[in-house]
């Protein structure tokens, strides 16, 4: 129980520990330096970051890979401003976090006051919960409340605001941390069951659709089954990479590039298509469904958002595992359609990667870089893909074998989420490798936390893609009006820059270069930013070919 000499930011403190807490990430200011102070010695490390957005991208991944609420904290205005990127990506991509910051005084709140923001009202359009503590009494419920709403159902961000004098005063006598509720899953309703097994009877030509939500809920084992009783194809969203491996015959890669891909040929060709784990903000179903004529499966913990293209016919909310495996039950002793593996879809993949890997032209083509990270990565190791024109060709043909080791920012799609966010999944993954690629202004966004990496021992390893633009924008501009502007850039010697910090730096001259070199960066100790010049001339190149496809195929 608590005693009078606790104040609430210790009492807070022995909240965060009561849910497991390992990391807080953030900054301290002077509206927030008792709680700071408080996790010093608590068993909780605080990691001092550069940037707020830094703490909030580093809390959002370690989150997606732990399944537990990422904690990040801020000081009140700009601070708290600072933290809102990457709680608000967190939150468009159901990862678990928790947002606390600091307030102006309860004795001044009311008005126009120095540093005075709204920060509920900021806060809550891109939170499940946002509120204001405003009595040292409501600690307990409302941290437990905090963690409860950002790890339930569909996970997503929340925030806490604590005022200044708030956070001083001692916390009353009586009152401890309160404990998780455990909550038990839903089975699947027999009757949606029932009515999803006599659709896919009548199918002929099912896909599957995989979303980030089997990767969530562990059902990896489950869906390759799935997929292997129906003889279903599986394309998955580019946050739920991996979840079937790419190198399963069943596998047909990711949905959801800007044109028309190869994968979207076996949903065109498709009558119903069976959704596991699919969110809407993952990708606009109209891209799979543009007539609105399939029949659509949906099986999710929760019900889908309203979507003209996205009409179901049968939703069954319950854990993913469990729904998938009351299918298989129900299914049994039920002939499945002609297998459609797609070979042409899964040879068109291959043929793309192989030709990459043979081109040793300089600066490199985008699909060498890729093939060439996957040689050096082990299957369980971990690549973040930041937003941009790398996000498009990591998406499209880093081969994926296992769930939650391409790390893609896709409800929000914020750039330079991978460089923060792969300090948090180091953190989280001490044992695997992990890797940050990203553009060059990505990087330049976040490169700051390339300090933080050092000082506090982690080591964080950067694949810069170089071109000197805002590839994605560049690329999307030639293609809706035939020239771009205002997307080229100046970069500084990054090798020197990383050097600067105390980093490794190294730079890529030749294409046979670039695995020798990735692999020494990843195998030496330390911080280590490995840059490489690449050719986007390719992507308007991948977009007329893209258009050049036919259902022939």
């Amino acid at each position: 129980m608590s005693d009078n000499k606790q104040n609430v930011a210790q009492f807070i403190v022995s909240c965060l520990k009561q849910e497991g807490v390992e990391y807080v990430f953030g900054i301290p200011g002077e509206e927030n330096i008792r709680l700071v102070d408080a996790l010093e010695g608590s068993g909780i490390r605080f990691i001092l970051v550069r940037h707020e957005q830094g703490a909030s991208f580093m809390a959002d991944i370690y989150g997606r890979l732990t399944g537990k609420a990422g904690v990040c904290t801020a000081t009140l205005g700009p601070g708290a401003i600072n933290l809102l990127l990457g709680v608000a990506d967190a939150n468009t991509d159901s990862t678990p976090l928790v947002a606390i910051t600091a307030q102006v005084g309860l004795n001044r709140i009311y008005k126009e006051s120095h540093q005075i923001v709204d920060l509920v009202a900021m806060f809550k359009p891109v939170t499940k919960w946002a509120d204001l503590i405003m009595t040292p009494q409501a600690v307990p419920e409302m941290v437990r409340k905090a963690f409860d709403v950002a790890q339930s159902e569909r996970p997503g961000a929340t925030y806490l605001a604590i005022p200044e004098d708030i956070e001083a005063m001692p916390m009353p006598a009586g009152f401890a941390p309160l404990k998780d509720t455990p909550t038990h899953d839903a089975g699947a309703d027999p009757q949606r069951i029932e009515e999803a097994v006599a659709l896919l009877g009548k199918s002929k030509r099912p896909v599957i659709l995989a979303g980030h939500g089997v990767a969530r809920a562990g059902a990896s084992a489950e869906l390759v089954r799935l997929a292997e009783t129906l003889n279903a194809p599986v394309a998955t969203t580019f946050m739920g990479k991996g979840v079937i491996p790419d190198r399963h015959p069943n596998a047909l890669g990711v949905i959801g590039f800007m044109r028309h891909d190869y994968e979207n040929f076996a949903f065109d060709d498709a009558d119903l298509i069976l959704s596991v784990g699919y969110e809407l903000q993952e990708f606009a179903p109209s891209r799979v469904n543009p007539h609105k004529d399939k029949t659509i499966i949906h099986l999710h913990r929760f019900a889908p958002d309203t979507d003209a293209a996205y009409q179901v016919a049968v939703s069954i909310e319950s854990d993913i595992v469990g729904g998938i495996n009351a299918l298989l039950t129900a299914w049994d002793g039920h002939k499945a359609p002609p297998s459609r593996s797609e070979p042409k879809i899964r040879q068109l993949l291959a043929d793309e990667l192989a030709a990459g890997a043979k081109d040793d032209s300089y600066p490199l083509k985008p699909q060498r870089v890729v093939t060439d990270v996957r040689a050096v990565m082990d299957d369980e190791d971990i690549v973040l893909a930041d937003t941009g024109a790398i996000k498009m060709w990591m998406a499209r043909l880093y081969p994926t074998q296992a769930p939650l080791t391409c790390l893609i920012s896709n409800g929000l799609s914020t750039m330079a989420f991978s460089l923060p966010g792969a300090i948090g999944a180091k953190l989280a993954r001490p044992d695997r490798r992990v890797l940050a690629t990203m553009g060059d202004g990505s990087f330049m966004m976040n490169s700051q936390e390339i300090e933080t990496a050092v000082r506090e021992n982690v080591p964080l390893k950067v694949l810069i893609w170089e071109d000197g633009s805002y590839g994605l924008i560049k690329w999307k501009m030639d293609l809706e009006l035939g020239h771009h502007r205002s997307v080229d850039f100046k970069n500084p010697d990054f090798v020197a820059y990383a050097e600067s910090f105390g980093a490794h730096g190294h730079r890529v001259e030749e294409a046979g270069q670039l695995q020798t070199v990735l692999r020494a960066a990843l195998d030496e100790p330390g911080v280590s930013v490995v840059v490489v010049p690449v050719d986007y001339r390719e992507n308007i190149k991948l977009t007329d070919r893209l258009g050049e496809l036919t259902i022939a195929l």
